[in-house]
């Protein structure tokens, strides 16, 4: 596994994942930018005219709870643009990613498996679909730990465990679906659950380091092709055949 993650780090930067990784990050700050600008503008509002808004929906019963989590989003429309741009680029990269894949996979397949059949590129709409719903995923979770890393520090070890499995998921079924079915690819995922979510940790750990973790789909899809490749094993087709014996001389 640390093979791997080496390989795919060190390709990163080779000439012919470097355009690609300048269009992801590219495309990762305009993403972030702007839906942490939006973030920031709804949780200003809510921390003043929604407070009032719901409590005037769910009535005076729920005064208490209201405020306490207009309390919340305010510290958190405090952090704005930066607190976004930390929480969200998990969700960021997953979508970045969608666009990316096949071509990062095609480099990785090409460079370290040049002997073996290429995988077939992913439907636009696929990629993007599963690229989507992580995203929509990890964000939904975060909202649901939001209160607990602004209440205790345990809510950084959710989020950072979340993350692990969510994209751990996400790029090992990606990688996989280049050669199985989407339904093959997600059984092959939970039979391997343990290795990928292990491997699903080193990406948390490159999405959480700020700056460099816009290329996290240019690294976590590189390793996930290695670990999928490990995993599948060796196919009959490329195993050298095996040579016919050699008759010994009659006594």
């Amino acid at each position: 596994m640390f093979d791997a993650a080496i390989k795919a780090l060190s390709q990163m930067v080779s000439p012919p994942l470097r355009s690609i990784l300048w269009k992801a990050i590219g495309l990762a700050l305009v993403l972030i930018v702007a839906t942490a600008v939006s973030l920031q503008r709804l949780l200003s509002w809510f921390a003043g005219s929604g407070e009032v808004w719901a409590e005037t929906m769910l009535g005076p019963d729920y005064h208490t709870l209201i405020n306490v989590i207009a309390w919340i989003v305010s510290i958190a429309a405090g952090f704005g643009i930066v607190i976004g741009a930390v929480f969200l680029m998990p969700a960021i990269t997953s979508l970045v990613a969608s666009f990316f894949v096949d071509d990062i996979a095609d480099h990785v397949e090409r460079e370290h498996y040049p002997a073996e059949k290429p995988g077939t590129a992913l439907p636009a709409g696929r990629a993007l679909i599963e690229g989507s719903k992580t995203a929509f995923l990890t964000l939904l979770v975060y909202i649901v730990a939001l209160p607990f890393v602004l209440i205790a520090g345990a809510g950084f070890v959710i989020f950072f465990i979340l993350t692990a499995w969510l994209l751990g998921r996400e790029y090992f079924e990606l990688a996989a679906m280049r050669f199985r079915s989407v339904e093959e690819a997600k059984t092959m995922r939970k039979q391997n659950a343990a290795t990928v979510f292990t491997a699903g940790l080193f990406i948390a750990a490159f999405v959480s380091i700020p700056i460099v973790n816009l290329a996290t789909p240019l690294f976590a899809m590189a390793f996930m092709v290695h670990m999928h490749k490990r995993l599948s094993g060796p196919r009959p087709e490329l195993l050298e055949p095996e040579r016919p014996r050699r008759a010994l001389p009659a006594a």
